[in-house]
This record gives C-alpha cells, structure tokens and sequence, in this order.
C-alpha cells in the first residue's frame, strides 16, 4: 500500500479502468471482477508486484497463481501449447477454463507465480471488465481470489473489503459475479491427455487423482468461514446457521427452485452471510455432485476441512 490504509472502490467504468491500469503499471494491487469470482491482480512479470499479492492475502507460496492473459496468441508467450492446448483454448476461451501447461524458459514470469514448477497456470477471462483491463496493459494480470488465503472467496466488491481492506490499493466495482465458483483448472500432459485439477462450471477432461499441489485450490483446508461446517444436513440444529437449498429451507438458501447454476453463483454470498452470523456452526443442505454441484461440493469439502 502506498501510505494509505483505506482500499479505494472505483466503479468499473472508463475512469475506473484507466486508473486500475495505471495502479498495476505501478507494481501494486487491484481486486478486478471476472465471470468466476473477484480476483486479486498484479502483474505478472514483477517479483515485487507478485510478493504483494502474497503478502496481502497472506498466502503460503507453494501454492501457484493463474495468469490472466487476453487470448491464445499471448498465452504463447509463457507457455507451450501443443495441438490439445490450442483446441481446448479456442473451445472454451475466453471463459472460465484455466490451463496448466509447460512454462516457456523465456517467459519472462516472475518465479513466484509458478511456485518454482515447470508448468504455468493461463487462463483468458470472459468478463468484460478483465478483457478492457488486460487490454489497456503490456503485460499479463497475475490473479488469485482477492480475499485472505484461506478465507471464503470473493463474489462482489463488499466481499473483498470484508477481508482486504487496507491492505490493497483498489477494488474495480463491477457489480456481482456471475458463476460464482472458480475456473475449472485442467493439465494438459505431455502425452496429449487432460487432467482436472480442480473441478468448476466447465466439465473437461479426466477426474485428476489429486497428488501434487500443481494449480490453485488445491490445499485440503480452503475456502473457509473460520466455524465448523456439517454437510449434507436435512436440518440445522439449535446452535447452527443453515444454507439450504432445493426444499431445505435454510436461513441463507442457494437455490429454492434446486438449481445448481443459481447455487454455484451465490455459494460464496452465503458462505459469507454465515461467517457474520451469530450462530457458532454452520450447516449446508446437500447439493447434486452434478454439473457445476460437483465444484460446489469440492469447495464445500474444503470449506469443512
């Protein structure tokens, strides 16, 4: 932070997006709108300006940050796309599909984004906030959730002040997120096959068998609201804050019509009303391991760890 203490909220309009542009030039931080959730960017190609990430959100540096760039053409630039990589990314980019793939010897990364791997994670965003920021900058947006490592991800501007503000320089207000859950995040291996790493709205390629940390999200404990959380309850009990959906009805409900889609979109928002509520515990109704459930689930897991 640049002597001030109080993170700036800019609505994401042409002013705003100058001045974020001009923020991240400078080497600090901005919290930045995508389709997935809000994501804390810095560049990528500066160690310093990747530290700041690290030291904001208080995130253990074995754990790599996607890079966000605007396309496939610039995603060559730090990485090698074989003929599997370039289909995957014309079908499912810009979207919230990031790649794991073989970082390029030239890539010009600052070491912390990659974790000292050999791989680099690239994704190219569909929100058009993200789009106008990468255009406006020479350089590709390192971007992890904006929230403290370990805490509930964010979905909206409130929710990133909830637990970064005064530690970064400024949040790009472009209303709420619309998936809700972050990008699902595949390897793609030397041999041609796709591997998930990390379940989210896209369903492509093979379940991974969850060994190495090699792609964000990955921890056991992730994503949680600082109480204990029980799943698949059909109830709450006396001490408990409920999030219901389909027919549970809870104090928070992530959908009432039992759609998964709706319910990926306001997983966080809930998990987030829990955390403030006066109740010590917290109980989530179960949700459908289909579809994007299956992301929803995997964070919940996480959540509960």
């Amino acid at each position: 932070m640049s002597g001030k203490n109080v993170t700036e909220v800019r609505l994401a309009d042409a002013g705003g997006i100058a001045e974020a542009a001009r923020i991240l030039e400078s080497g600090r931080l901005v919290a930045v709108p995508t389709e997935t959730v809000y994501g804390l960017a810095a560049r990528a190609d500066s160690a310093e300006a990747v530290a700041k990430i690290y030291a904001a959100k208080g995130r253990p540096d074995f754990n790599p940050l996607i890079v966000h760039v605007r396309d496939a053409a610039q995603a060559e630039h730090y990485a090698e796309l074989s003929d599997t990589a370039r289909a995957l990314a014309k079908a499912h980019w810009p979207g919230p599909l990031t790649l794991v793939l073989p970082r390029r010897s030239d890539a010009g990364l600052a070491a912390a984004v990659t974790a000292g791997l050999p791989t680099v994670a690239l994704r190219a965003p569909a929100h058009p906030v993200m789009q106008a920021l990468l255009a406006a900058v020479d350089f590709p947006l390192a971007a992890p959730s904006a929230n403290r490592s370990g805490f509930i991800s964010p979905t909206c501007a409130a929710h990133v002040l909830a637990s970064l503000d005064g530690r970064i320089d400024m949040v790009l207000d472009g209303g709420p997120c619309r998936a809700g859950v972050e990008s699902t995040i595949v390897a793609v291996r030397a041999d041609g096959s796709v591997e998930e790493l990390r379940p989210g709205p896209l369903a492509v390629g093979v379940r991974g068998a969850g060994g190495n940390i090699e792609a964000p999200g990955q921890l056991v404990s992730h994503y949680a609201p600082g109480k204990p959380v029980r799943l698949l309850a059909a109830a709450a009990e006396a001490d408990e804050f409920l999030i219901g959906f389909g027919a549970v009805a809870g104090d928070c409900t992530l959908s009432a019509s039992g759609d998964v889609n709706e319910a990926a979109a306001r997983l966080y928002a809930c998990l987030h009303e829990a955390a403030r509520a006066p109740q010590p515990r917290i109980a989530v109704a179960p949700v459908p391991d289909d579809g994007v459930g299956r992301a929803i689930n995997d964070r919940l897991r996480r959540a509960a760890a």
